[in-house]
């Protein structure tokens, strides 16, 4: 299936890190076990084209209306112009904000109103910065389709946003059958599995960290 062949891809090349012993901080300050770097994809030929094949198949499969792409800033914008290369549609982006100069442009791209859009992004974990980008896209008058993306955690947070801003995401991999996969591939023990999804489950609990 793609999503355990996606989950060995990103193990084998270093682009997900499994650290319960040793968390990471992330900018919110969470202590996470985990790390995901899906750019690392794109210095990865072979997993680039599994990766960009199947956000194709994604969009033709749950959005074969779509008339455009519309990458996150910064990482789901290779990932956008790729698969809409493969799909042979346009393709553009959404700025984290404005830019303060010319003309002052945030969407990059002709978009023209009530254009089926789907939004392509790298990884969902919170969901923020992705229903951020469909909020935007709706100010401009996009129909936008949904969602597609590399990774997601399964965060109760991320999902709960997505559902309230009405739109969907589907991912090719996940966080659950990745940690099977690094289990069975004796990189984490199945206690830390535990503690990776714990952690996944209640973020602000710290009870997995030893």
């Amino acid at each position: 299936m793609i999503q355990q062949e996606i989950a060995k891809d990103l193990l084998r090349i270093g682009a997900v890190f499994l650290r319960p012993d040793q968390p990471f901080t992330w900018a919110s300050g969470i202590k996470s076990p985990i790390y995901c770097d899906n750019r690392l994809t794109l210095s990865a030929p072979e997993v680039r084209e599994h990766v960009e094949n199947g956000l194709a198949q994604l969009v033709k499969e749950h959005f074969p209306e779509c008339q455009m792409l519309m990458g996150t800033s910064t990482a789901g914008i290779a990932h956008a112009a790729i698969t809409a290369t493969i799909l042979g549609l346009p393709m553009g982006y959404v700025r984290s904000s404005a830019k303060d100069h010319g003309r002052a442009n945030r969407i990059e791209g002709r978009l023209d109103s009530d254009t089926k859009v789907v939004v392509v992004e790298d990884l969902i974990s919170t969901a923020g910065s992705c229903i951020d980008v469909v909020e935007a896209l709706r100010e401009a008058q996009a129909d936008v389709l949904g969602i597609v993306s590399i990774f997601t955690y399964g965060m109760q947070k991320g999902l709960d946003r997505i559902a309230a801003a009405h739109t969907v995401n589907y991912s090719l991999s996940n966080l659950d059958t990745l940690v099977d996969v690094a289990v069975e591939q004796g990189l984490i023990t199945p206690e830390a599995k535990v503690r990776i999804l714990t952690f996944r489950d209640n973020p602000s609990d710290e009870s997995w960290i030893k």
